[in-house]
């Protein structure tokens, strides 16, 4: 049950960033065995001045047009799961027009007790994991 949260330039449309976020879900499910049904994402926006990345850390970027994706969800995935999810991000995020250099894309895992969607508890106390 992954969280995404796409930190965005200001000035990128709404429609694209649901696009990006469709994107994410849809490489989740394929690379990583998510269920399609885990849909959560928060999109945030920052002014340019708002953003002090390193322009060339591992890859040139332009920090004014960079995203970046954060992906919260459960432990478990293998390393080639997680390579394969960040070649296949960066390969669809390509095909909307977005430069894929401009991206950073970071996964925190965690376990079902760091989890809770309701007044009955726990993802682990809910599906008695």
């Amino acid at each position: 049950m992954p969280m995404n949260k796409i930190h965005v330039p200001q000035a990128l449309p709404t429609a694209t960033c649901h696009r990006i976020n469709q994107l994410l879900h849809d490489s989740l499910v394929e690379t990583c065995a998510v269920n399609p049904d885990d849909f959560f994402c928060l999109v945030t926006r920052y002014p340019p001045q708002d953003i002090i990345l390193h322009p060339s850390f591992l890859g040139v970027r332009d920090p004014a047009h960079t995203i970046i994706i954060e992906i919260a969800l459960l432990g478990g995935r293998s390393d080639d799961q997680k390579e394969a999810l960040y070649r296949d991000v960066r390969k669809r995020l390509g095909q909307t027009g977005l430069k894929p250099d401009n991206s950073i894309i970071y996964l925190l895992e965690n376990q079902p007790i760091d989890w809770s969607f309701s007044s009955a508890g726990s993802v682990k106390s809910v599906l008695r994991l």
